[in-house]
């Protein structure tokens, strides 16, 4: 075996789980940062006098900074390394988000959104990936769970912080970001080692020392040269046989992206406009922004719900459950906010269940590809679902512009989500651990 494999095959070390820890850290800044453009919105848009399509544009720069920052500066971490690239994401986002707090224009805050964007996009695609490469096949949809809950946590913070601050400055909001990247930017040079997948696979200068160093932390055993040039060739003999990946692939490619473009749209809409809609349907800017932050709390949890219901059912049946009750919910959710408790209630529930579909989305991709070309599929998968996060946000500003209610709008992004369950139902038989026992056995 590699050291990929030995590291699925093992028990999970508390170091392991540090990483895992790490990687949910910069998974926080993402829900930071999608939240704190949602909870200013309504002081934000009084301040700058912004239509609901330009707010929604707003919204969508940050997102379009993501996909860029996905599709475009991931590549770079299989040349660099993952850690490299994600401490220059880190310091985009520090200078994006201070940035976003002293804009005097809109012009300038959306570029400074767009640096945010793309510094995150950075930090999201190679943190995924690590968590992954350091979790066991056993913990994996667990540790995925642990890591997307981070948005939650991250989402909640910029709520409490967005509530502390109504009535006063939103640019609090952004400098509260600012020096949190910055401390996440600390921490993480400090303490997160670089993968071991890509010190294996490009075997830079004193690849070998790192390699066992960091084995060595999780208490596995070390490997020589000759284990590394055995590796290197049995990927060389993978690599030949897997010309034409992507047209092989094809089919459960397109339902994949499908999968991430719908699940993501319903999130960011979710996430990006329910303090400004429920404002504008008459409650006050702390109701709304309390009831934001209902969904925020939810998503905390429901990521790991997720991972520890896919480790006793198959990781795409439990996905399709959650995507048919996220739609249902939503709705439910909005018909419920005028009595406060039960929307807040309710608002939990939303929350666990979408960020529980974010969660789902990643553990279910990777296992459609083989691990040579794995990287490559789930990268543009990734990028692919910021069309649904892009899109999102701004459709939903064009039809409130036209005289859509949120209650309209909130029903409409229900039956995008809904859309992901029969994208996955046609993907069972591409799926290898639709069946328990496809799942590969490994010790806790």
């Amino acid at each position: 075996m590699n050291i990929t494999e030995r590291i699925g095959a093992a028990r999970m070390s508390g170091y392991q789980w540090l990483v895992v820890a790490l990687c949910t850290l910069m998974n926080c800044l993402d829900g930071f940062d999608v939240m704190a453009i949602a909870f200013t919105g309504p002081a934000m848009t009084d301040d700058f006098g912004l239509t609901g399509s330009q707010f929604g544009l707003l919204v969508s720069v940050g997102l379009i900074g993501m996909a860029v920052g996905s599709m475009l500066l991931a590549p770079f971490a299989d040349l660099i390394g993952r850690r490299p690239l994600i401490l220059i994401s880190l310091a985009l986002g520090t200078i994006g988000m201070f940035g976003a707090a002293m804009a005097g224009s809109v012009p300038v805050l959306g570029l400074f959104r767009l640096v945010t964007g793309i510094g995150v996009g950075g930090i999201l695609a190679s943190s995924n990936v690590i968590a992954s490469e350091f979790s066991n096949a056993k913990n994996r949809g667990l540790a995925i769970g642990i890591y997307t809950a981070g948005y939650g946590i991250g989402a909640t913070v910029a709520s409490l912080v967005a509530k502390s601050a109504v009535g006063g400055d939103w640019r609090i909001v952004f400098y509260a970001g600012g020096f949190g990247t910055l401390l996440a930017l600390v921490v993480v040079a400090a303490l997160l080692p670089e993968s071991v997948a890509f010190l294996e696979q490009r075997r830079p200068r004193g690849a070998l020392e790192r390699i066992n160093r960091t084995l060595a932390r999780m208490g596995a055993d070390s490997v020589s040269e000759a284990d590394l040039d055995r590796a290197a060739s049995a990927r060389a003999d993978a690599g030949r046989t897997s010309a034409g990946w992507l047209k092989q692939l094809l089919a459960p490619t397109v339902l994949l992206w499908i999968t991430f473009i719908t699940i993501m749209f319903g999130f960011y809409f979710v996430n990006s406009w329910t303090p400004t809609l429920l404002a504008e349907e008459g409650l006050s800017e702390s109701a709304a922004v309390t009831a934001g932050m209902a969904i925020s709390i939810g998503g905390t949890a429901g990521s790991v719900l997720y991972g520890v219901a896919a480790r006793v059912r198959a990781p795409r049946v439990v996905l399709i459950g959650f995507s048919l009750l996220s739609a249902a919910m939503m709705i439910v959710f909005i018909l419920s906010t005028s009595t406060l408790w039960l929307g807040f209630g309710i608002g939990v529930v939303v929350g666990a269940l979408i960020n529980g579909c974010i969660a789902g989305a990643y553990t279910v991709g990777p296992p459609l590809y083989p691990s040579n070309v794995r990287s490559i599929g789930m990268g543009w998968a990734l990028g692919m679902g910021r069309i649904g996060a892009i899109l999102s946000p701004t459709i939903a500003g064009m039809l409130k512009d036209a005289g859509a209610s949120a209650t309209q709008l909130y029903v409409g992004a229900a039956a995008v989500v809904a859309l992901c369950a029969v994208a996955l139902v046609a993907l069972r038989r591409h799926d290898p651990e639709s069946a328990p026992a496809a799942k590969a056995p490994a010790t806790a």
